[in-house]
């Protein structure tokens, strides 16, 4: 999910769910600095077209994603990493 026809590979044959598969990837995005703060990650349709995933899965990712505070949804303009003090804190 970092440019244009690239895949992301999602291992269908593992046991963890799709789901997960790509929240960790868009985690480890966030967390190396790919999807910067205050920045906008890939669409729904960009992420489906690299990952090959359903929207419905994708919708499912991304919710978790803001539950937990790494995200946050602005209908009509984007999906938007939060800053830092909102991200989940190991304990």
């Amino acid at each position: 999910m970092t440019g244009k026809n690239r895949r992301v590979h999602i291992d269908y044959d593992s046991p963890e769910p799709r789901y997960r598969q790509l929240i960790d990837i868009i985690v480890g995005r966030i967390e190396c600095g790919t999807y910067e703060p205050g920045r906008l990650i890939p669409s729904l349709e960009q992420i489906r077209g690299e990952t090959g995933l359903s929207l419905m899965t994708i919708r499912k990712a991304t919710g978790i994603l803001r539950d937990e505070g790494w995200i946050r949804i602005v209908p009509g303009k984007g999906t938007y990493v939060n800053p830092p003090e909102l991200w989940p804190q190991d304990e």
